[in-house]
C-alpha cells in the first residue's frame, strides 16, 4: 500500500492531468522514473512538449507555495530523466520542450484544488 505522502501526491497529479487535458494537452507518461531522477507527468500541445514537475499542498494560503520546494538537487535529477526520456523516445527528438513546475494547493474540506503553473522554468546544470 502507499504511503500517504504518495497517496497525496497522486490525488494531485490526478488533478493536474486533469488541468491539463481542459487546456488541450495529451498526457504521454506519468511518473517517468530513473534510478537517477523522475518526471511527474509529460504532456503534449499542438507546440511543443512539457515535463512537468508537481508539488502538492494541503493549504490554500495564497503566501503557501509549494512550488519554492525545487530545490538544485531536484532539478539536476529533473534533468538527467528529461534527457534520458528523449534517448528513448527519438521520435521527438525535434519538438520545442520546456520544463514547468505545477502548485496544486488542495483544500479537502471544500473538495477544491487551486493550481498555480509556473511556465518554462530554467533547469540549473
Amino acid at each position: 500500500m502507499p504511503s500517504e505522502k504518495r497517496q497525496f501526491g497522486d490525488i494531485c497529479e490526478k488533478v493536474a492531468c486533469r488541468h491539463l487535458a481542459k487546456r488541450g494537452f495529451k498526457v504521454l507518461e506519468r511518473n517517468y522514473r530513473k534510478k537517477w531522477g523522475e518526471i511527474d507527468i509529460i504532456a503534449q500541445n499542438k507546440e511543443s512538449l512539457c515535463f512537468i514537475e508537481v508539488k502538492g499542498s494541503r493549504f490554500s494560503m495564497d503566501d503557501h507555495r509549494p512550488e519554492e520546494n525545487v530545490h538544485m538537487w531536484k532539478t539536476k535529477r529533473l534533468w538527467r530523466a528529461i534527457q534520458t526520456w528523449f534517448i528513448e523516445h527519438p521520435d521527438y527528438e525535434d519538438f520545442e520542450w520546456q520544463v514547468d513546475i505545477m502548485a496544486v494547493l488542495v483544500d479537502f474540506n471544500a473538495k477544491k484544488a487551486k493550481i498555480r503553473w509556473t511556465k518554462n522554468v530554467i533547469l540549473e546544470q
